[in-house]
């Protein structure tokens, strides 16, 4: 299994977890203001040793951080692991009946500089996280993703919960930013149209150039 691949000084991206359709997995390595250890993972990466081993020369895990329900891999199983606090949009707790488990309804704090919020439409408790260091970083999960072009966009999937509710969400990002607060966005899958990037680059500038408006008829893709 590849390594995970270190995209920023603070900041690793997991080869892609075949338990959650290619999906991929964050790691960011941060602190409490008072310098305690307070790593997050995002979504669930492919799991051996190597990773197991991987996390733990990192400092461990403090929260795991799942942005919507089809990249929960092996979370249940996993936690007991992991020994970490997994934190879930209320609306998608249910999946995880045995798991101890933090449900928040609009945010949650995890450090200064990272915060999860909630941006349904792909799934009804679909998050973004945001995490303020190098121009603002945000993890968006099935949320936007890159096209074939290494743009991003929202996405409609057969399974796709509520598509206008989706839209609405992505503009309420548009607003939510500046030039100064969002420089990266790191997707959840299609990483491959990347091209080898570490993150989608100009990240405000690409998402104030979406005329939401063309997609409201788009049809499911596959």
């Amino acid at each position: 299994m590849k390594p995970p691949r270190q995209i920023f000084e603070t900041i690793y991206a997991f080869a892609p977890n075949r338990d959650t359709l290619g999906a991929t997995a964050y790691l960011i390595v941060d602190a409490q203001s008072d310098g305690t250890p307070a790593n997050i993972l995002v979504d669930a990466p492919p799991w051996d040793d190597t990773i197991q081993q991987f996390l733990a020369d990192q400092g461990g895990v403090r929260w795991w951080l799942i942005t919507h329900r089809t990249s929960l891999g092996q979370a249940a199983t996993l936690q007991g692991r992991l020994d970490c606090e997994l934190v879930i949009q209320e609306q998608e707790a249910y999946l995880l009946p045995t798991c101890p488990k933090t449900a928040f309804q609009d945010f949650f704090r995890f450090t200064p500089r990272s915060e999860a919020f909630w941006t349904p439409g792909y799934s009804p408790g679909s998050t973004c996280l945001y995490h303020s260091a190098y121009g603002g970083v945000l993890f968006t999960g099935r949320h936007l993703l890159p096209n074939r072009q290494g743009q991003p966009e929202p996405l409609r999937f057969a399974k796709t919960f509520h598509w206008p509710r989706q839209l609405r969400q992505v503009e309420a990002l548009k607003s939510r930013y500046s030039p100064d607060t969002l420089a990266h966005i790191c997707p959840g899958a299609n990483t491959g149209f990347l091209r080898g990037q570490s993150s989608i680059d100009q990240a405000y500038a690409k998402l104030q150039a979406l005329d939401l408006e063309r997609y409201q008829s788009a049809q499911p893709g596959l």
